[in-house]
């Protein structure tokens, strides 16, 4: 070939990538404003949003920085929390130059994943302000307060060479390694047998701390009780509060090893994330001990301050509203708590949560104690979403997975007619229990909880971190898409459409989605679901009612009742024909009774975190399947980080998600509302009200 022909086409070619470049930047900063107002300018200025930058993608402020100030001098960096950009200000405009044009559409490696950077110029860079909260009264952290020396003696006290120790009572959990010295905490009654100390009291090596605790003012009894847990990275304990009954008031947690993010939790919705650093001492007494409850959330990468702010005594940042956040790979970590055996009742003054002063033994199902309302404003949405469905699923992602093992036989059918090569997009992929039906499609995965992808990446699926609403694929890329019980976890009618228009922006011409929606309907063509029908074997005896929705409801071998029709009229009805079921009382979204009809359209559903053991007595459709699980074929053990009923806690957590059931035609209505779109066929299966959707052609 000639060589200025040669040339010519590698500048046709560069000039084809910088049109792609620009094509996805300028999708990034419409994207930007429209989900976050975050406008961009059309002028070069010395800041700018890198999109996919941020903590939400999984990018560390170590990494971006680095790649950040090799374009020139930075004078500022905010990374937001939870956010997929960051906001950077150099020191020039001539550096935010060098910055857009080097580094927009440039891979930056972060651990075993990369993302692609956008940058656009932006006017200003405005955050919230920094604070700092005040801790739980009677919670106190002490930083450093072992030695490095002291903790590799603590450390080395352990044996963990032993699965069957009878002396320490040392258990293999699914969920973490235990052992118990003094006395052993028994998880089958959360409590211990205070007649039975164990043969082994608490190590020789615990005794100078634990002197230096009472020296200190920190107790005033020698505690006679030690629990050790071991976590590993992507293991964590679900919210509890240790057990009235059991022990005495002062509790002791001394962290050694990687450091975590705890998360303590009011009965009034607070929360309040603590940071707890290696060789730190945590202080439990009062109302921190007996009202609020402690928990880390299972995950491989926490977000902490990237260095540590002044904070005034008895206050920590708010990781909420902090900008100098930084990803911190978690270790692993291994807790001592110390405990002194209680022998008399309980008199705290928190008789609400006391066991001793009649408090329930079991979760109650009454509303949370400050009961949310329907959203007005795209804001309330957002923050009724935030805190009723992405971080209950980042809660008990372990235990949610673990009951989604056996793919609805309708869903299959669909995939499976797919033809080879089609890519696939699982928009809500959860576990990715679909990803790998039908192994002749290219198939990618997302969903809003980091927890649930991280299964996913542990089972070898592709899948990422989106939002719904706006997920990062290119527009009609996709020859099919799957939104299964997904849709209505959306708080309004706006974001519902939305989340449907998403998926039909995913779709090339002629491409299909199918969409499963919980259905307000659970008795159908005088059949009940097997969501009701499960009522019955709950209904006498003393199970707590189950924490499953929809999505156990399908029989796991096709024996689903289904109900097609192939035309939108057959199965829409007028909307002021449906009977008016939305409204709650006083504006107050109800908790839901499971196992029974529904009352209202919008609604908070409870998930009781149980025991492995009892958990196949309880799913409907998975019965007798315990112990293993089938995917695909092949034989797996559970998750190894699958939620026990460890808890050093009477009553087992409950956590509520928010639900908005559909009714009758309700879901076809929503999708004729899309332009350039058909709906092929609509059914009824097993409690769901079901479309397959059909992009038009070209």
């Amino acid at each position: 070939m000639d060589s200025s022909v040669e040339n010519n086409v590698k500048t046709v070619r560069r000039s084809k990538e910088e049109k792609k470049v620009l094509r996805k930047q300028l999708k990034a900063s419409h994207t930007l404003l429209k989900h976050e107002g975050i406008s961009t300018a059309a002028q070069p200025t010395k800041s700018l949003v890198v999109a996919n930058g941020g903590l939400g993608n999984g990018v560390s402020r170590e990494g971006l920085s680095a790649a950040l100030k090799e374009m020139g001098e930075v004078e500022t960096l905010v990374m937001p929390p939870h956010k997929p950009y960051a906001f950077v200000t150099y020191r020039s405009e001539e550096s935010a130059r060098n910055a857009h044009v080097h580094l927009n559409g440039q891979m930056l490696q972060c651990g075993e994943n990369s993302v692609t950077l956008y940058l656009s110029y932006v006017e200003s860079v405005t955050h919230e302000e920094e604070t700092s909260v005040p801790l739980p009264e009677g919670l106190a952290l002490v930083e450093d307060f072992v030695s490095p020396e002291e903790e590799a003696v603590l450390l080395s006290a352990i044996d963990w060479s032993s699965t069957n120790d009878d002396i320490t009572a040392q258990k293999a959990l699914k969920h973490r390694r235990v052992k118990h010295y003094g006395f052993e905490f028994r998880y089958d009654n959360n409590n211990v047998d205070k007649d039975k100390p164990l043969p082994a009291g608490l190590p020789d090596e615990c005794l100078p701390v634990l002197e230096r605790c009472v020296s200190n003012g920190h107790i005033s009894m020698m505690p006679d009780q030690l629990t050790v847990n071991q976590y590993e990275s992507g293991q964590g304990i679900p919210p509890h509060v240790d057990t009235h009954s059991a022990f005495e008031d002062t509790i002791l947690s001394l962290s050694l090893g990687a450091k975590t993010v705890m998360d303590f939790c009011h009965p009034d919705g607070r929360v309040i994330a603590v940071v707890l650093p290696g060789r730190s001492l945590l202080l439990m007494k009062g109302e921190s001990r007996y009202l609020w409850t402690h928990g880390i959330t299972p995950r491989k990468f926490d977000m902490v301050p990237a260095c540590d702010p002044p904070s005034p005594a008895g206050s920590r940042p708010d990781l909420g509203t902090q900008s100098g956040l930084t990803l911190s790979k978690r270790g692993t970590r291994t807790s001592f708590t110390f405990r002194k055996i209680r022998h008399e009742p309980c008199r705290c003054a928190f008789p609400s949560a006391c066991d001793s002063q009649g408090a329930p033994s079991t979760p109650s199902l009454s509303l949370p104690p400050s009961p949310p309302t329907l959203p007005c404003c795209r804001a309330d949405a957002a923050r009724l979403e935030e805190e009723y469905v992405h971080r209950v699923y980042d809660a008990i992602a372990s235990h949610f997975s673990n009951t989604r093992h056996s793919p609805w036989p309708h869903v299959c059918h669909f995939l499976t007619s797919l033809p080879p090569r089609s890519v696939l997009a699982d928009v809500g992929c959860g576990n990715g229990k679909y990803l790998g039906v039908n192994p002749d499609v290219i198939a990618v995965g997302c969903d809003r909880s980091s927890a649930l992808i991280q299964i996913c990446a542990e089972r070898g699926f592709h899948a990422f971190v989106s939002d719904a609403l706006s997920v990062p694929l290119r527009t009609a890329s996709c020859d099919a898409c799957i939104s299964i019980a997904v849709v209505h976890h959306f708080s309004t009618q706006e974001r519902r459409l939305a989340a449907v228009r998403e998926l039909v922006r995913l779709l090339k011409p002629g491409g299909r989605a199918l969409i499963y929606v919980w259905a307000f309907e659970q008795e159908y063509n005088k059949q009940k679901s097997k969501y009701l029908k499960e009522n019955n074997k709950e209904h006498h005896g003393n199970h707590i009612p189950s924490k499953n929705t929809s999505e156990d409801s399908q029989e796991p071998h096709g024996k689903s009742s289904i109900q097609i029709s192939s035309h939108l009229e057959d199965s829409c009805r007028p909307h002021d024909s449906m009977t008016d079921v939305s409204r709650v009382t006083d504006g107050k979204l109800s908790v839901h009774t499971n196992r029974t009809a529904f009352n209202t359209q919008d609604l908070l559903v409870p998930w009781h975190l149980k025991e492995g053991k009892k958990r196949g007595d309880e799913e409907s459709g998975d019965s007798g399947k315990k112990d293993k699980r089938k995917e695909n074929g092949n034989t797996t053990q559970t998750s190894s980080s699958t939620v026990k009923s460890e808890l050093e806690s009477s009553p087992a957590p409950v956590f509520h998600r928010y639900y908005h059931v559909f009714q009758q035609g309700e879901l076809e209505q929503l999708c004729a509302q899309v332009n350039g779109v058909k709906v092929q066929s609509s059914y009824h299966d097993q409690g769901n009200w079901c479309v397959i959707l059909q992009k038009d052609g070209l």
